[in-house]
């Protein structure tokens, strides 16, 4: 593997950005993983050392963001960058505090821009050097449906849709290719975290949220399914190497079973048929 090839990988304390680490490194490549935490970056360069530089980043602080582009920008060219890091924070949308929605959409929609708008000047000069570089964005099944309680998060993942699309057809010319991966359930801790955000949100306002207390139960379930069932998060880590090996790899793709029948779902099913599917029943 040409010593250039370096990657980006963000949210890589845990799931399927911990697992893109190892599956990038066995492949050859140097990885820059970005994590919130001193303890998770002590503990990626124990288990990695010199073949990861890690990069303190918190995607709600553009300085932090900033500034690891830098550094990625003064190592040198870079040849993949994978937009994994985000957030959930479910509630009803009607009381679903609204600095919470912005968050969601911060972290989930904006930082994802900002995290590549500062490292396009090092992907461009792979692209200009080796005729390739790319970026890879971790969307959702969610960004193709929309059901209860999880709104915000499934606002953010219907723009990074739009974003992916308008950011591959600009770059195209530049030899830079966008990827969009849409996972479904993974069996990560992200939305058993989430649910507990649910809780706090909660405090005080239980008669409020109790009109929508088979809905959040519905969610909780489905979170802790999610979290003991999903896919492990290597399998969408080995669809992120692909996406950056395969010498043509598919713009848009689903990954897992469940994404792959939601997506056929979508294809076929009629827009009242899939609302009906999705909506909460009176009384439920």
């Amino acid at each position: 593997m040409d010593e250039r090839r370096s990657v980006v990988v963000t949210g890589a304390s845990t799931g399927i950005g911990r697992a893109a680490v190892k599956g990038l490194l066995d492949a050859g490549f140097h990885v820059f993983p970005t994590v919130r935490k001193d303890a998770d970056a002590d503990e990626l360069r124990q288990q990695f050392g010199a073949n990861v530089t890690v990069l303190m980043v918190d995607l709600r602080d553009e300085a932090s963001v900033r500034a690891a582009g830098a550094t990625v920008s003064e190592a040198g060219p870079l040849f993949g960058l994978v937009n994994n890091a985000g957030a959930a924070l479910p509630g009803p949308l009607e009381y679903l505090p609204i600095e919470v929605f912005r968050e969601q959409l911060e972290i989930n929609l904006t930082a994802q821009l900002l995290m590549t708008q500062v490292m396009l000047p090092a992907l461009r000069r792979s692209a200009e050097a080796d005729g390739d570089a790319r970026i890879v964005m971790i969307g959702s099944i969610g960004g193709r449906i929309a059901g209860p309680i999880i709104g915000a998060y499934q606002a953010a993942k219907h723009g990074l849709v739009g974003l992916t699309g308008a950011l591959r057809a600009e770059l195209a010319p530049s030899g830079i290719r966008v990827i969009l991966l849409e996972p479904g359930a993974i069996a990560t801790p992200i939305w058993r975290r989430g649910m507990a955000a649910v809780d706090q949100i909660q405090t005080g306002r239980q008669e409020e949220f109790a009109r929508y207390g088979a809905q959040l139960e519905g969610a909780r379930r489905l979170a802790e399914r999610g979290s003991r069932n999903g896919v492990p998060p290597e399998v969408p880590a080995r669809k992120i190497v692909e996406s950056l090996t395969s010498e043509h790899p598919a713009p848009r793709a689903v990954v897992g079973r469940d994404a792959r029948v939601v997506a056929a779902m979508v294809r076929v099913l009629p827009f009242r048929v899939l609302y009906r599917l999705l909506a909460a029943r009176r009384g439920s």
